[in-house]
């Protein structure tokens, strides 16, 4: 399969939801390369991963007219959960964090945090993380 920039960021969308995904390896390995800019790798990743968390920000939205966040009882659940009552928006800062990230996306959409914030908040926690791995490809590779 040949890299591109559209499975850069259907591999980033993929990862921000709850399926599994490698988009931070296939990032490195694109730029490895040097086939695009870094400005577009970035831009590519960091908009697919922002998405596919505010799809789980819009599924949560949704699943509050069928059961509310404190019904849940996982540890993970309560845990984010608590993080965003506590914390609010800014807890979604973290929301590339792995298995936890997914969980405070859902969540916020279920408190009906603001989606314009949320959008924010996400986006530039995506922009760090993916900006440290490219830098970090382009260093080493």
């Amino acid at each position: 399969m040949e890299m591109s920039l559209g499975w850069l960021f259907l591999s980033a969308f993929g990862s921000a939801t709850l399926l599994p995904g490698g988009s931070e390896l296939l990032l490195g390995a694109m730029a490895s390369r040097g086939e695009w800019s870094p400005v577009s790798l970035l831009l590519w990743a960091t908009l697919g991963n922002t998405l596919g968390s505010m799809t789980s920000w819009w599924l949560g939205w949704l699943a509050t007219f069928k059961k509310k966040p404190e019904d849940f009882k996982g540890r993970g659940e309560q845990k984010a959960l608590g993080w965003l009552k506590q914390h609010g928006h800014w807890c979604l800062l973290l929301a590339w964090t792995p298995i936890l990230g997914d969980g405070l996306c859902l969540l916020a959409g279920w408190l009906r945090l603001s989606f314009w914030r949320s959008l924010i908040l996400i986006g530039l926690g995506k922009l760090i993380r993916y900006g440290l791995v490219l830098l970090l490809a382009i260093q080493f590779f």
